[in-house]
Parts: C-alpha cells; sequence; structure tokens
C-alpha cells in the first residue's frame, strides 16, 4: 500500500479506492501533548488543501488539511475518548480519517517516504 505525505505533515495510505489520513510523527511531536481531536463526519465532502479535522495540544490548536477530495467513510471515532493515541501512535492507530478516492490524479504532487524525509532534513 503506498504511503503519501504532504507539507503540512499529513500522511495518506492508498488502498484500492479508499485513503487512510493522519498525521505524522514530526507533526505531532511539534504540538506536544494532544488533548482534542475534532474529526470530521462520515458522509462530509473534504476538499484537497482545506481544512478537515482540527488538533488541540498544549501548546496549540491546529487544522489538519486532506491531502485528496473525496467523501469521508469513515473515522476514527477512538480519538474522541483517547486524543492523546495521535501522541503515541500517529502513524497507525492514531489516524483521523477514511475517504474515498475522488481523483486519483491528486495524489501526484504528495511526496513519498524519501522525499519527505528529505522535506524534513531541508527544515
Amino acid at each position: 500500500m503506498p504511503r503519501y505525505f504532504t507539507d503540512e505533515h499529513e500522511w495518506i495510505d492508498v488502498e484500492g479506492d479508499s485513503a487512510t489520513i493522519g498525521i505524522t510523527e514530526y507533526a505531532q511531536d511539534q504540538l506536544g501533548d494532544i488533548v482534542f481531536v475534532e474529526l470530521p463526519t462520515v458522509g462530509d465532502e473534504v476538499e484537497k488543501g482545506k481544512e478537515a479535522a482540527v488538533v488541540e495540544s498544549v501548546k496549540a490548536a491546529s487544522d489538519v488539511y486532506a491531502p485528496i477530495s473525496g467523501e469521508v467513510t469513515e473515522i476514527n471515532s477512538t480519538l474522541e475518548d483517547e486524543p492523546g493515541l495521535v501522541n503515541s501512535s500517529p502513524e497507525d492507530d492514531g489516524w483521523f480519517f477514511r475517504v474515498n478516492v475522488a481523483d486519483e490524479g491528486e495524489l501526484e504532487g504528495l511526496m513519498d517516504e524519501d522525499a519527505y524525509k528529505e522535506f524534513l532534513a531541508n527544515l
């Protein structure tokens, strides 16, 4: 399953026409202890580059942008009771939501893992 990254520090796993989205290890580390996650609602339409979720930490609140457009098909409701899961497992159990992939062409322009590592090295 290919994993893509954005320069806003979101990751996206694509499997068939479904994509799972979360924030990266780097992002959670920059935010600090996460105390609240506001997720979209199943059935919402998210648009690439637009706000799709909000993360609140002890430091600040930050928007999470949709890396691709699509309809939200599932949310990680565990985060409502356990927002700290984003800190402990940001790139696995701490995923945010899933969307159907409306346009595979939107994946072009996203970074693969090597490109993201290089991006981080230049911050």
